[in-house]
């Protein structure tokens, strides 16, 4: 596979799990404060139904992804674990970068 497959491939991922990232601290951080200080239970239906979509794409995302960039096992278990925890996406993304910069700097 060329460079060029391959960092449309990553950027493509970083692209789903920066919005996923986003979704789950928004649900965290916004919504649930919402729904139990304000009584405003429709800020986590709504935003807790756009997280669980972009939570799929991401966990769908992560295979292809792995087999485009012959990420490792351990990659590919931090990619799916980053998607639980909160800022885990984000730093996961480090390493995404790192590897966007192996990639364009091969001939």
């Amino acid at each position: 596979m060329d460079n060029a497959h391959q960092i449309g491939t990553l950027k493509r991922f970083r692209a789903i799990s920066y919005a996923e990232g986003i979704s789950y601290l928004l649900l965290l951080f916004i919504a649930m404060p919402l729904k139990y200080t304000m009584d405003m239970p429709s800020a986590v239906k709504y935003t807790g139904w756009v997280h669980g979509i972009l939570f799929i794409v991401y966990v769908y995302a992560v295979f292809p992804t792995r087999r485009n960039l012959n990420w490792t096992f351990r990659r590919t278990l931090f990619a799916l674990i980053a998607s639980v925890l909160p800022f885990g996406p984000f730093l996961f993304d480090r390493k995404l970068r790192q590897q966007e910069k192996e990639l364009r700097a091969k001939p």
